[in-house]
């Protein structure tokens, strides 16, 4: 069954720029409208380096689950702020690793849920779930998701190029202290997020004026703070790139992040 027969049915406002659908076609991806593609050509021109960093985000994805489920025995991951499916999904990766990797994915719009729904199973061993959910509710995404992660265990954290959505920082780095501070020890935080650069902040008024949900870049000491109490070994808080790179990784991408480790023991 296609995901056409799963979205038939919901009010996609085509003629409106839609975060995910707009991350989609910057990864060469087939799920968005006119209006995502006009958005994304007109960003191509502003800040050529915007495909760059999708396509550097989706690889720190695929590197940082493949070591955690692989290296760290990490089997359970709470992916926030999924986006549309693509080749490579989280469950994916921590699958092939690790063939009991339990997966819970969270967002919060229904084109995603219908895609997700349709496109994301799980082998046998293992489990993946859906939650319709936004990132700002912590308790009821942990509560939801304790229906498939057991909480006592380690849970890798995802927040993939989503806690710009968030527009205050103190507040976003609340929100990460609440969902470390109730997974057990020995979780982590895997997290992304673009970099403030001139640049980059005048790319993201552009996207803003499009209608979509504005993105907030943030500075290196807001991304740290993120990660306040937790410990981020090498290579720490730098370009994605930079990360456990696998052959040539090009120029640094102005999307930044780090996986950050909480306490083994209490």
């Amino acid at each position: 069954m296609s995901s056409d027969d799963f979205t038939q049915d919901l009010d996609l406002q085509p003629e409106k720029p839609h975060s995910a659908r707009f991350w989609n076609y910057l990864l060469g991806g087939k799920d968005n409208f006119a209006a995502d593609q006009e958005l994304g050509e007109q960003m191509k021109r502003e800040w050529p380096e915007a495909v760059d960093l999708a396509l550097a985000s989706r690889a720190f994805l695929g590197r940082t689950v493949r070591h955690l489920a692989a290296e760290q025995d990490i089997r359970q991951f709470l992916d926030i702020g999924t986006g549309l499916p693509t080749a490579d999904n989280t469950h994916e990766v921590a699958q092939r690793a690790a063939l009991d990797a339990r997966i819970v994915y969270v967002d919060h719009d229904p084109i995603v849920l219908a895609h997700a729904r349709a496109l994301l199973t799980s082998t046998p061993e293992g489990a993946t779930d859906y939650i319709d959910g936004d990132l700002r509710d912590p308790r009821s995404i942990l509560a939801q998701a304790a229906r498939t992660l057991d909480l006592d265990r380690p849970v890798a954290l995802m927040l993939l190029s989503v806690i710009g959505h968030v527009p205050d920082p103190a507040e976003a780095a609340r929100l990460v202290q609440t969902y470390m501070d109730r997974l057990a020890p020995g979780s982590c935080l895997v997290l992304c997020t673009t970099i403030s650069t001139p640049r980059a902040d005048a790319a993201n008024e552009t996207y803003a004026a499009s209608g979509t949900d504005p993105y907030i870049t943030s500075t290196a000491e807001q991304m740290a703070a993120f990660a306040d109490g937790l410990t981020i070994p090498p290579p720490g808080l730098a370009p994605i790139n930079r990360w456990f790179p696998e052959g040539t990784t090009g120029p640094d991408a102005e999307q930044w992040g780090y996986v950050a480790y909480k306490a083994a023991t209490r």
